[in-house]
């Protein structure tokens, strides 16, 4: 069994929940030489499952040479990425203020897919899975979203929201994993850590 990982994420959120499963790691961050923003960008016509899954993929490449550059003791390195799609489009972390409230108010009164893909690579071996999950917001108001926003945790979120945090006064209904909604699909994770033989 091996007895950690490398975690390529600067997500406080996704360190918790590893810690959840008792997975001890260490952080793999982007160096500052490294443009971990360009691996996000969208290609057009692009559907939302095949975009989370082929930048994880990329983040993944990225932090395995990473950690060759580096010399690191061998260990498996794990990536996820995060993706709130409403039908089609893809809604990405919010520019500014004004651009959370614009995802904001697309979400109010709607069901959208939050979509987690986790991979897990060692040398030669690639694994992911992909967590499919659906989230209910009720109607907002011009104000509660200006209110929401103006909390500022709107910002470097997905979809401009925390499920763990004060959005969850607007979710009405959750179908699927909710730690994947926050970010790393437990179960999914827990099952590819067993498959590089990681206790978990």
């Amino acid at each position: 069994m091996k007895s950690f990982v490398y975690l390529a994420s600067q997500s406080p959120r996704r360190r918790q929940l590893l810690e959840q499963l008792g997975v001890a790691y260490e952080l793999l961050l982007p160096e500052p030489h490294e443009d971990a923003e360009a691996l996000e960008v969208v290609l057009p016509h692009e559907a939302p499952l095949a975009y989370v899954k082929r930048v994880t993929q990329l983040k993944l490449d990225a932090a395995l040479a990473r950690h060759q550059r580096l010399g690191l003791p061998t260990a498996p390195v794990l990536c996820s990425d995060t993706t709130v799609a409403l039908g089609r489009v893809i809604l990405g972390k919010p520019e500014d203020a004004a651009d959370a409230a614009r995802m904001l108010t697309m979400l109010a009164g709607q069901t959208h897919r939050v979509l987690t893909a986790v991979a897990l690579g060692l040398a030669d071996v690639r694994l992911l899975a992909v967590s499919v999950s659906k989230v209910s917001f009720a109607p907002m108001t011009a104000a509660q979203v200006k209110a929401y926003v103006d909390t500022g945790e709107p910002m470097g979120k997905a979809g401009a929201y925390g499920v763990q945090g004060r959005a969850a006064a607007h979710i009405a209904r959750i179908n699927g994993s909710y730690t994947g909604i926050m970010g790393l699909p437990l179960f999914e994770t827990a099952q590819l850590l067993r498959g590089l033989n990681v206790e978990c």
